[in-house]
């Protein structure tokens, strides 16, 4: 089966990015009285530990609730580059993030187009003399340096994570929003269609379920905003530099960040929107007067950076949830209220490939075989 995400999606305001996600769960009969594991969200982070967690325990029942449909948050709304380091960089024992992402990836058969080639720190100040970019934006924006990363396609990421969790048994139930938690022995979720006890939460709901996943203070709730170009000629891409087909984004503000399709199509991405009351960002819609400036004005922006984009026409403009901290670190953590519990999110930005590690780290936490990090407490 077959869809994209403005059928399917509990978010057509947020606007629809051009890929599709081919693959719909098939319904299970019904809700499970107990699980050994709830997942809760189905983007990149809840599907790579559900099926992680039954790739390393087979005999353990894996229940994944889901708000809307796969991918309808962040996961299916992302611009698809991926980097290796945190928003805050490194940090102690994270590990190769680009090499253990393509270990998970092969281990659970899924093609999402990724394409590894490095990716550009692009900046006002500091840039190379030979920068095969030199643009236009509130002064000359040039490469400073080349980091680890690339790009993939988020539609064939989120409908492969799917594929592999349901085939490898995890059950994953569409439009069932959790309501509640109840902390008891074994734990208690109140889900739109009743309840279910798990011995083990997994909270991968990044900025849309903040006060259930004991995520609080110090988290800034935006939607993030990317416009798609139509395909841009070769002799084009050379002029603007981006022939190379490596992703940019930059160091210094404004901030632009942005990549190369396949089909020549370029993303540009700037731009943050936050809700009236900043926890729900369901009711944003990215065609109301604010969006609709941020698109024009990004768009102009677009047009000149360089002689070649002058006359630049776009197709698409999309949001995406995107969940920032003050410390910049992500949040990777047991639950404030249980040690049956764990929470991952606030990857700001940089979740593309870290997603899908740290959902495979968590589903070896919560199986017993692996610590947690320092450096993702919850404050």
């Amino acid at each position: 089966m077959t869809h994209t995400l403005p059928t399917r999606d509990i978010h057509p305001n947020w606007g629809a990015p051009p890929w599709t996600i081919d693959f719909v769960p098939s319904p299970p009969e019904k809700l499970p009285e107990i699980a050994d594991f709830a997942v809760i969200g189905a983007g990149f982070t809840g599907l790579a530990s559900a099926a992680w967690l039954r790739h390393l325990g087979p005999s353990q029942t894996v229940a994944v609730l889901e708000a809307g449909a796969i991918g309808a948050g962040a996961s299916g709304r992302t611009g698809g580059m991926a980097l290796a380091e945190t928003a805050a960089g490194d940090q102690p024992g994270l590990g190769d993030v680009l090499a253990g992402f393509q270990d998970i990836l092969k281990i659970l058969n899924v093609d999402c187009d990724l394409d590894l080639r490095g990716a550009w720190e692009i900046g006002r100040t500091g840039g190379k003399m030979d920068s095969p970019i030199a643009w236009n934006d509130s002064g000359t924006l040039r490469v400073v340096k080349e980091v680890p990363g690339g790009t993939l396609d988020p539609g064939k990421l989120v409908a492969g994570l799917a594929r592999a969790a349901e085939s490898l048994g995890a059950q994953i139930f569409e439009r069932h929003p959790l309501l509640s938690v109840e902390w008891t022995d074994p734990l208690s979720l109140e889900t739109s269609a009743g309840k279910i006890r798990a011995r083990r939460i997994l909270f991968a709901t990044n900025a849309l379920a903040l006060d259930l996943a004991g995520e609080a203070e110090g988290m800034h709730p935006r939607l993030t905003l990317a416009a798609l170009s139509r395909p841009v000629p070769e002799d084009v891409l050379a002029q603007i530099g981006l022939a190379p087909r490596k992703p940019f984004y930059t160091v210094d503000f404004p901030y632009l960040w942005g990549r190369v399709r396949r089909d020549n199509s370029v993303i540009w991405g700037a731009g943050l929107v936050s809700s009236p009351d900043e926890r729900h960002l369901e009711g944003v819609d990215v065609s109301s007067d604010e969006p609709s400036g941020i698109f024009a004005s990004l768009e102009e922006r677009v047009r000149g950076l360089h002689p070649a984009l002058a006359a630049t026409e776009f197709t698409h403009r999309w949001g995406g949830p995107i969940l920032f901290r003050d410390s910049w670190t992500p949040v990777f953590d047991w639950h404030t209220f249980s040690r049956n519990a764990v929470v991952v999110g606030a990857l700001a930005g940089h979740g593309v490939a870290q997603s899908s590690y740290l959902g495979a780290w968590a589903a070896e936490a919560l199986l017993g075989r692996r610590l947690l990090p320092a450096w993702g407490k919850l404050d």
